[in-house]
């Protein structure tokens, strides 16, 4: 089997239901970095940040478009693999953090499981496409899915329009990925920005600055 590569950089994921507040704390983590921490740091959104993902990005939430998990999955890999190969592995390699707004928690939540792809399927399609490199740290933002709807207000793309019972699968299902996956911390989601915040810092402690 051949070896993870190791790289100086550090790779961090952001992710839970539409809602959670990731992009609010992917934010506050980003300027902490900068300011605190005094490391480069790359803030990308996924599907995005690239010109394919974002134009990918367009299409998945576009509600012009109908098309199953299956062809969602396919498509969000697409996205991801091009993302890495363009911007994750060139910043790490550098030495720069990146701090990513969803990954493959949200492949095995939204398609996976709520969307019925089976995940031995998902798991080996991101494996085998999108595997490379892992993050260093996946923080699942825990917020109840009402919650979430009440912070977030009405629909805004296709996927949010799959209704309230579609949003509980997704949470079942990424608090499975961070019970089953060593990397993957379950932060809870409820309260202020900051209070948020303190508890992301603190599954932040352990990781350092240089090689793994």
């Amino acid at each position: 089997m051949t070896a993870t590569p190791t790289y100086p950089g550090r790779f961090i994921v952001l992710d839970g239901v539409d809602g959670c507040g990731k992009s609010t704390q992917a934010k506050r983590l980003v300027h902490s970095l900068r300011t605190e921490g005094e490391v480069e740091v790359q803030h990308l959104r996924e599907p995005g940040s690239t010109t394919l993902g974002e134009g990918l990005r367009e299409l998945l939430l576009s509600r012009d478009q109908d098309m199953g998990p299956e062809v969602e999955s396919l498509l969000f890999c697409a996205a991801r693999r091009q993302m890495l190969d363009l911007l994750v592995r060139p910043a790490l390699e550098k030495g720069q953090w990146v701090v990513c707004e969803r990954f493959h928690p949200s492949t095995l939540a939204y398609q996976g499981g709520a969307g019925g792809v089976p995940t031995e399927v998902l798991a080996q399609l991101l494996e085998s496409w999108a595997g490379d490199p892992e993050p260093d740290l996946v923080l699942i933002l825990d917020l109840d899915p009402a919650a979430a709807k009440q912070r977030r207000g009405e629909s805004a793309d296709r996927i949010e329009d799959k209704g309230q019972g579609f949003q509980e699968e997704v949470a079942r299902a990424m608090r499975h990925y961070a019970a089953t996956h060593p990397a993957a911390e379950l932060v809870q989601g409820e309260g202020s920005a900051d209070e948020v915040a303190e508890r992301i810092r603190v599954h932040m402690d352990g990781l350092q600055v240089g090689p793994r």
